[in-house]
């Protein structure tokens, strides 16, 4: 079959659903500022899908080191790929003060977070190598894992029997092969809300010598006592070999970046394909980010204004008899009982009639018969965006379980 004519009789699972979902439940436009409450469909909306979680995408000071760099620099210094004529001391500084802030030799900046992990694997493993990943890995890890040509296992979401089970198969291969062991999760898993048990999986490195990679991407800034990420919230960052975020979240800007030993970080520099073959990270992202790490780890009351927001929204859900798993970070999904169509009925009521906009997930991301509601609180949230949201979650519950929302399907 011609390869146009299979995608058109086959758009994918969520494609399939495109001719009703797409400007709505898929690609909606928040448009304004950005802040809780933002404007949809000409309506405001309280938000609750935004990864600004420190607030820092309206900072101040943040607009105005954007804002000046972008007027000194403009969007194309440096020009190249940093390997050949892209570099700067921008660059070199923000690398330099990442790695005293997550306590690690060295750090590499990368263009994107997505693209860094999956490149950040294959030039990691060699085919001799296994791979050990925890079922639940964002679809980066999964990608990355994919591309290896040696062995890979799963283990079962931090299940740390089923590690030392995956651990004592990899063992076996790598007794025969010569190559190692890389475990991969992640600090805080995005859509549970769970932290990786990270203290347990340091705990197994003496017995099995296996090298672990952590994607804190959601714990970066958010966790720890200083937010240098899970690894500092569970006294273990020193366990950590290579320790991977993203500036997607709590820098609400565009970039990532990895660290770890000095040696291995310089290998990565000199072969991570999708870094040597792109161009280099803009420089008003950089200076950017900079003043972002600034204010991340000069203003305490960032972290803990978002953690205020966190309680409140959590504690308030529980009191109210809401399911909303087994979450020790910012995430927070709220489980409800119901089908795809349900689910679509649903998130149009909240947001057009209780204008609360916050992310839907369905089958096959969690279980058929499951609902789940993404919040994400940040530090510019208030208490009263907390009741608000809260109280609009009672109603819809209510409607849910006395099947209303199955006969009144969603029409965006």
């Amino acid at each position: 079959m011609d390869i146009f004519e299979r995608i058109a009789a086959n758009r994918g699972p969520l494609g399939s659903h495109s001719h009703y979902a797409h400007g709505y439940f898929t690609f909606p436009k928040l448009e304004g500022e950005i802040k809780p409450r933002m404007i949809f469909r000409g309506k405001e909306v309280l938000t609750w899908s935004l990864n600004n979680y420190l607030g820092l995408a309206n900072h101040p000071e943040v607009r105005k080191a954007d804002a000046d760099a972008a007027a000194e620099f403009g969007m194309a210094l440096p020009m190249g790929a940093r390997i050949m004529s892209g570099n700067s001391n921008y660059h070199e500084q923000l690398e330099k003060e990442l790695a005293e802030f997550i306590q690690k030799d060295d750090v590499l900046l990368l263009n994107f977070g997505y693209q860094g992990v999956v490149s950040i694997i294959d030039s990691l493993v060699s085919r001799h190598d296994v791979i050990v990943y925890d079922a639940e890995s964002h679809a980066c890890i999964i990608d990355g894992v994919r591309l290896h040509a040696g062995k890979r296992f799963v283990f079962p979401h931090n299940d740390m029997a089923g590690l030392e089970k995956q651990l004592e198969r990899a063992k076996r291969i790598t007794d025969e092969t010569g190559g190692g062991i890389l475990v991969i999760t992640e600090g805080a898993f995005g859509m549970s809300g769970n932290q990786g048990d990270l203290k347990s999986i340091v705990a197994l490195k003496e017995k099995w010598n296996f090298r672990l990679f952590v994607d804190d991407a959601h714990g970066f800034g958010t966790m720890g006592a200083t937010g240098a990420g899970t690894g500092e919230e569970q006294g273990v960052q020193a366990g950590i070999d290579l320790y991977f975020s993203t500036f997607a979240k709590s820098m609400a800007s565009i970039g990532a970046f990895v660290g770890g030993p000095e040696p291995v970080i310089e290998y990565l520099r000199y072969n991570m394909r999708s870094q040597i073959f792109a161009k280099s990270l803009p420089m008003p992202l950089v200076v950017g980010a900079l003043k972002r790490l600034e204010l991340l780890r000069t203003k305490p009351e960032l972290k803990e204004n978002l953690w205020t927001i966190v309680r409140a929204l959590q504690s308030g859900l529980r009191e109210k008899g809401f399911n909303i798993g087994t979450t020790t970070t910012p995430v927070t999904p709220v489980l409800l009982n119901g089908e795809i169509p349900d689910a679509t009925a649903l998130t149009f009521d909240l947001r057009e009639n209780y204008g609360i906009f916050c992310s839907i997930v369905v089958y096959p991301v969690v279980p058929k018969g499951v609902i789940m509601l993404r919040l994400i609180p940040t530090a510019v949230h208030t208490l009263d965006d907390v009741q608000q949201t809260i109280a609009a979650f009672e109603s819809i519950a209510a409607k849910l379980d006395k099947g209303l929302y199955s006969k009144q399907p969603a029409t965006a």
